[in-house]
């Protein structure tokens, strides 16, 4: 069985997180021997693997269950207006 292939997302998120978490190591350990870089390098490389690992993968994604639908659409039962009362003659008054 072959191994999967890492994905632009994985690649970069793992890049960025080495290239970040060694310059911040180095910058809040202040240190300048060999072995303490090797270390903060070798921290760094599992972390961005770390990282790059837990980057979700491509796949089947869950959809919603589909539903059928019904035989016949459903029709709301909303009774009638009632009818307006007859409007009235409007009665004018003489101006006095």
């Amino acid at each position: 069985m072959a191994m999967p292939r890492p994905t632009a997302a994985q690649l970069a998120y793992g890049s960025c997180t080495v290239i970040f978490s060694t310059l911040a190591m180095l910058l809040l350990s202040q240190t300048s021997s060999g072995v303490g870089v090797a270390i903060i390098a070798l921290a760094a490389l599992a972390l961005g693997l770390l990282v790059a690992m837990t980057v979700p993968l491509p796949g089947k994604r869950q959809t919603a269950v589909e539903q059928p639908a019904p035989a016949e659409p459903l029709r709301a039962s909303v009774p009638a207006p009632a009818p307006a009362p007859a409007s009235e003659p409007v009665r004018e008054r003489a101006a006095s």
